[in-house]
């Protein structure tokens, strides 16, 4: 199943490979809306999330060749997308916000009732750009992404404990 999945557009990327434009399109028109969304949560400025859009599809043509089929196309890119965006916010020199205390937990986070509280997602969104800029970026990569905090870690050179930290109060500032 999993190899059907990774062959979904195999003909559309080895053309792209063999450099036909209107394939490249094809490829970008596919994947650019979701690809945009990401750089939109993790930069938290659409005008830099259009500029880094247009840099990590060049990136990603011009080394298409390297595409081996090991992964899904979506999967491959997205990883180039993430990375340009960690490079991105590094070459601003954002001083993100991480702190390595351990989180407190109250009693009553855990028993939160989650029922009556209107879950809107522009209202989320908007929360979510709200964040001071470390806690959405794990946010992001966590919550978004589908990343475990083992690799956050890996990605933002980070401690496991600090990203998991990181997580639960953007969680809490959501909230």
């Amino acid at each position: 199943m999993a190899a059907a999945y990774q062959d979904i557009h195999r003909e559309i990327i080895e053309l792209s490979k063999a450099g036909n434009p209107k394939a490249q399109y094809q490829l970008y028109k596919l994947y650019s809306k979701a690809m945009f969304n990401i750089c939109v949560r993790m930069l938290n400025s659409i005008e830099e999330a259009e500029d880094l859009l247009q840099e990590s599809f060049t990136d990603a043509f011009m080394k298409l060749n390297s595409f081996r089929y090991e992964s899904s196309f979506g999967a491959w890119l997205k990883r180039i997308v993430i990375n340009k965006c960690i490079n991105a916010i590094n070459k601003k020199k954002v001083d993100l916000v991480f702190q390595d205390q351990p989180l407190e937990m109250d009693a009553h986070d855990e028993a939160v009732d989650y029922k009556g509280i209107d879950m809107d997602v522009q209202r989320i969104h908007h929360a979510v750009g709200k964040l001071p800029d470390g806690y959405r970026i794990i946010f992001s990569l966590y919550a978004l992404e589908g990343y475990d905090h083992s690799e956050i870690s890996q990605i933002l050179n980070i401690s496991e404990s600090t990203s998991k930290s990181q997580y639960l109060r953007a969680k809490q500032k959501i909230r």
